[in-house]
């Protein structure tokens, strides 16, 4: 006689796929990035996969949308999104510039250099980059005002590089350096028609020692008096 034999339980279902919820996205934007005291300017966000949205400052935000702004002084504006799938931010600064003086009279011929750079300051950049350092916007604020003091003065701003590199690459990257110190100083009020450029690339060292401080001396954007 045969034995029973018992029926084999079903395998357990497999568990559910596991469902990984998208990371938030964050973009913060000011038109202008730079404006004079009294004057607004333009808050522009947006963000996606969030539930929570802050602006440092200004509090809980929609997801999205603009607001105008009209700070005293330069302002970081800071964007954080939280949602299911983390957090990230964004930031964007407002710049102020300093309140303007009278414009004077006096022009290139009139202007004595060491006044000049005593008022108008170098600006430095990071290794292999031309963008401006959050360090050099107070710079180029102060250069501004002090430029739109004095309209009759034309400058000339040139590119430098350290000693790394080809000569033709440090041209380039001189070019690009001096076209940003005279954007800066356009958004900041001065008219682009005062303003001249020229690239050094690496043949005009400012310290000639193979250090990284050496080096940082010689990434630069100089201004001097157009005469």
């Amino acid at each position: 006689m045969a034995g029973c034999h018992k029926k084999a339980a079903p395998p357990p279902p497999p568990p559910p796929p596991t469902v990984t919820a998208p990371a938030p996205t964050a973009d913060i934007t000011v038109t202008p990035q730079a404006i004079n005291p009294g004057d607004s300017a333009v808050l522009t966000w947006k963000t996606t996969n969030a539930t929570d949205t802050s602006i440092e400052g200004v509090g809980q935000v929609a997801t999205a949308g603009t607001m105008n702004v009209k700070p005293t002084a330069s302002t970081n504006y800071h964007l954080i999104a939280r949602g299911d799938g983390g957090s990230t931010d964004a930031t964007a600064r407002l710049t102020v510039n300093a309140p303007q003086a009278p414009a004077s009279n006096l022009n290139e011929s009139d202007m004595d250099d060491t006044l000049f750079h005593q008022n108008v300051q170098d600006i430095f950049y990071d290794y292999d980059a031309y963008e401006i350092r959050p360090d050099a916007q107070p710079i180029i604020s102060k250069d501004a005002a002090f430029l739109n003091q004095h309209q009759g003065i034309k400058v000339v701003i040139g590119g430098y590089c350290d000693e790394r590199g080809s000569t033709e690459y440090n041209l380039s990257l001189g070019e690009n350096r001096a076209n940003a110190a005279k954007q800066a100083l356009v958004n900041a009020g001065v008219s682009p028609d005062r303003l001249r450029t020229v690239s050094y690339g690496k043949e005009k060292q400012f310290c000639t020692e193979h250090t990284e401080e050496c080096w940082q001396q010689n990434r630069r954007a100089q201004f001097g008096v157009d005469r």
